[in-house]
Formats: structure tokens, C-alpha cells, sequence
């Protein structure tokens, strides 16, 4: 058999831009329905299939014949079937499919013996009328200490909460409900010795919880979490204070830069390896000074006056570097970093953001809890100018290195009273839930992190409760 000769094509004809005529449908299209055949689609200019012919103008893929449109391809309100085919949504599936994505899922059930059977295991779940907490993380970071909270693993913490010895605030039961799992299944253990049953939850189980504290949903929140927030927090305006003192329990980002954001990032262990070779060598070299040079007080200002200094003044001054710094870590804490920014001033917000509010929005951010090294040594060079204007060199380095050493005790003492869990009745115990009051309930009081000295001096100490509040 001859093989059948070429078609000869023009150039007009080969153009892209030249319309062609459409292609006839496939025939999955002309198939009846209902017995009724179903109308030709009709073709619009260029080949396009018409809106309303029957199928879908600029479709992709065509069921049944495999059909490919070449051309721009869309096609809208299609979604793919387990056949590999595209069925059409109706007009009401994208809201009810938004709907049942937007509905919270139903908690997680757990039975008392389950919940007894993980405490076994060495987690520490508590319960709160029929809702579950697992705090197995928290318990060393609890200011009452791990074992008080071990005490009451499996059981119902809701008279703690209340008091006495302590009445929590509404900052640490929010704080709670960030380690919610779920309910528990069945009757509670208090209600059962009531001879009544009760699946309720804790609101309905206390009905005194305030309103207001309420799960930490972090989708919800005045800023996104998911993208750094310093440029964030400038923008909540009037709003900031009361969301910047309602602490969370997890990291944050500050910058879009790794860079920068490595820069505001420091462990413990860097202080020490910064500062304290620092320490160790300005001592020797300043008692050397002391002990081998002319060093006379008041020489800054006059000279018939000046009081010549022995080396046993060393560690006169030395203590009272120590103590100053005391005063300079409270004169800071409380006039700098817990200014309040004004609210129509965006620059001022980010900045009291970036210098202490983080720390209060996330206080248990274990990378952000000590100074790092790059702004520490601006405020610590900024103090050895001043004092070098009112005591000549030798004493004003020592008094320097004393302060330094205070800064670098402050520093631990404070990452320890985050993370420690001191002993029950030692000082740092009782510094430790100082300072979380400070961060839960008394922001404008409790200034002090190493001494509670100058809050006793300044009257901004936090009173003691050791009653429940009525």
C-alpha cells in the first residue's frame, strides 16, 4: 500500500497567534443524561469553550477523554477525586469546608488510671476539676519547688490555686492552661466520694475561674508567632503593656536576620568565659598598682587635701564596687527597663521590647535570660568613665572590678532563679519566688534580682502573702 503523501502547511497557517478552529469535543461530553442527550458545547472565539456549554471553559483535563487543552489552563472550583478525575464544589463547599477546619477538635479523653499509670512513669500530670495539665517540664522551673509539685502529680490542684499558703495569680493560670492535654474521662475522683457524678470542666468545676483566663492561643494572639516580632510589638500601640505582662512559655525571634538575631541570643556559660578572666586579672594588676604606686584619694579634685591609700584598703573597695552595683542593677531594672513607652511612639515600644519586654513576654526563654557580651560591655565600660571622673585611676579600677564582679554574680543568680530549683528555706528560695511574683503579679515592685536591699530602701517591696486572699 503507497504511504500517503504530506501535508504542506503555510506560514500563516503556523503562526502561534493564528486562530485555529476548535477541536471537537470529546465524546465523554455528548453523553446523555437522564435520556435526554446532552447539548454540543459551544465554541467561543479563538477556540475557547463558552462558560455555561456544559463543562468548564479553559479546563485543564476533561474526564473521560484525556484530553489536553494547550493554551492558558484553569480550572476553578474542580478538586481532584480519588480517580484521578476532577469533580465540581458547589457553591456552599468552600464555607462549610472552612467551617469544619475552623472547629476546635474534640479534646483528648484520658481515665484516671491512665493519668495514674504516666504519673507512675515519672511525669507529673495534675488535673483542675475534668482538665488535664501535663507538667512534667515545669515542675523544676516552679517557684515552689519540684517536690511541692510532685506531691500533687494525679491529683486535683484546684484548692491550691486558691490558697492558702498562696493565691496564684490570673498570669499563672494562664499560664497553666498552656500545658492542657485533655479531659478526663469519666466521673473526677471528688465527685465520686460526693456520691454524685460530674463530667464538668474546669469552669464549670469552679465557677469563681475568672473569665479572663483563658488557654494561651498563640493563632489568636495580637502578633504572629510565626514571624519575628520586634517590628510586631511597635504597632500594638495602647495594647502593649497588658500583652507584654501576660507571660508565655516559649522562644521567641526578635530579627529576619540570623546575624542579629544570634547577636541578642547569649548562654550562661559565656559570661563566664567573658567576663571572669577579666575579673581574676584586673584584681592582680590593681592591688599590684595599689601596693607599688603613690595612690591618693581625692586626687581627682585637689591635691592639699588628698588622703594617701594603703593596700589594705583593697578590700574596702573592692565591697563597695559590690554593693554599688546593687544599686546600679536596681536603678536600671526600675527606671529603664520598666519605662513605659508611650503608646503613639512605635520607635520606644520596640525598644523597651528589645532591652527587657521580651523578657517578660517570655521569661523562661533560656537564651535570652543573661546579658550578651556586645551591649553588656557598653554599660559596663560607661560605668568604669564615670567613676574614673570622681576617683583617680587605680581605685576607680578598683571599685570597677568589684562592680563586674557583681554584675557577673547577678547574672547567674538570676539565669538560677529562672531554671534552679534552690532548696526550700535557703535564700535563693526565697529570691526565686520573689522574682516570679515580680514577673506574674508585681511588675511596678519587686525590682531587686540579686538583694531585695534597695526595694526595702525605695519602699517597692512585694508584700508577703501567706494567706489566702479573700
Amino acid at each position: 500500500m503507497p504511504p500517503s503523501p504530506r501535508r504542506l502547511f503555510s506560514r500563516s497557517e503556523t503562526r502561534p497567534d493564528t486562530p485555529r478552529a476548535a477541536p471537537p469535543p470529546p465524546p465523554a461530553f455528548r453523553q446523555s443524561v437522564g435520556g435526554v442527550p446532552a447539548p454540543a458545547p459551544r465554541a467561543g472565539p479563538g477556540g475557547q469553550w463558552e462558560r455555561g456549554s456544559g463543562w468548564h471553559a479553559n479546563e485543564q483535563v476533561c474526564r473521560g477523554g484525556g484530553w489536553l487543552e494547550r493554551g492558558r489552563a484553569r480550572a476553578r472550583g474542580c478538586k481532584r477525586s480519588g480517580s484521578g478525575s476532577r469533580e465540581h464544589k458547589g457553591p456552599g463547599s468552600r464555607s462549610s469546608s472552612a467551617a469544619m477546619a475552623s472547629a476546635p477538635p474534640p479534646p483528648a479523653l484520658f481515665s484516671a488510671a491512665e493519668v495514674q499509670r504516666r504519673c507512675a512513669a515519672g511525669a507529673c500530670w495534675v488535673r483542675r476539676g475534668a482538665r488535664l495539665y501535663d507538667l512534667t517540664g515545669f515542675v523544676r522551673r516552679h517557684p515552689g519547688g519540684e517536690q511541692l509539685l510532685r506531691a500533687r502529680a494525679g491529683r486535683d490542684v484546684s484548692a491550691d490555686l486558691d490558697g492558702p499558703p498562696h493565691r496564684h495569680s490570673d498570669n499563672a493560670r494562664r499560664w497553666l492552661e498552656q500545658y492542657y492535654v485533655g479531659e478526663l474521662r469519666g466521673p473526677t475522683q471528688d465527685s465520686q466520694e460526693n456520691g454524685t457524678v460530674t463530667y464538668a470542666s474546669a469552669q464549670d468545676a469552679n465557677p469563681n475561674v475568672d473569665p479572663r483566663c483563658k488557654s494561651v492561643d498563640f493563632e489568636k494572639d495580637l502578633v504572629d508567632w510565626q514571624k519575628p516580632l520586634l517590628w510586631q510589638v511597635g504597632h500594638l500601640g495602647e495594647k502593649y503593656d497588658e500583652w507584654v505582662h501576660q507571660p508565655v512559655d516559649r522562644p521567641l525571634r526578635l530579627f529576619h536576620s540570623d546575624f542579629l538575631e544570634a547577636c541578642t541570643k547569649t548562654s550562661w556559660y559565656i559570661v563566664l568565659a567573658v567576663w571572669s578572666p577579666l575579673v581574676m586579672y584586673l584584681t592582680w594588676f590593681y592591688f599590684r598598682s595599689l601596693t607599688r604606686d603613690n595612690v591618693r584619694l581625692f586626687s581627682s579634685f585637689t591635691t592639699e587635701y588628698a588622703i594617701p591609700m594603703s593596700k589594705y584598703v583593697f578590700p574596702f573597695f573592692f565591697c563597695f564596687g559590690l554593693l554599688l552595683w546593687t544599686a546600679v542593677e536596681y536603678v536600671l531594672h526600675r527606671f529603664l527597663f520598666h519605662m513605659k513607652p508611650p503608646a503613639s511612639n512605635s520607635y520606644l515600644i520596640m525598644l523597651h521590647f528589645l532591652i527587657h519586654g521580651q523578657h517578660h513576654k517570655s521569661p523562661y526563654d533560656g537564651s535570652r535570660l543573661v546579658f550578651p557580651p556586645l551591649p553588656a560591655s557598653l554599660m559596663i565600660f560607661s560605668t568604669y568613665v564615670i567613676l574614673r571622673i570622681f576617683l583617680p585611676e587605680t581605685l576607680a579600677g578598683i571599685v570597677f572590678t568589684g562592680g563586674l564582679l557583681g554584675y557577673i554574680t547577678y547574672d547567674m543568680m538570676h539565669y538560677y532563679l529562672h531554671y534552679g530549683s534552690p532548696s526550700k528555706g535557703t535564700y535563693l528560695y526565697r529570691m526565686k519566688a520573689y522574682h516570679v511574683k515580680h514577673h506574674f503579679e508585681h511588675q511596678k515592685s519587686g525590682f531587686g534580682i540579686s538583694s531585695k536591699i534597695w526595694d526595702i530602701f525605695c519602699h517597692t517591696l512585694i508584700p508577703e502573702t501567706s494567706e489566702k486572699e479573700q
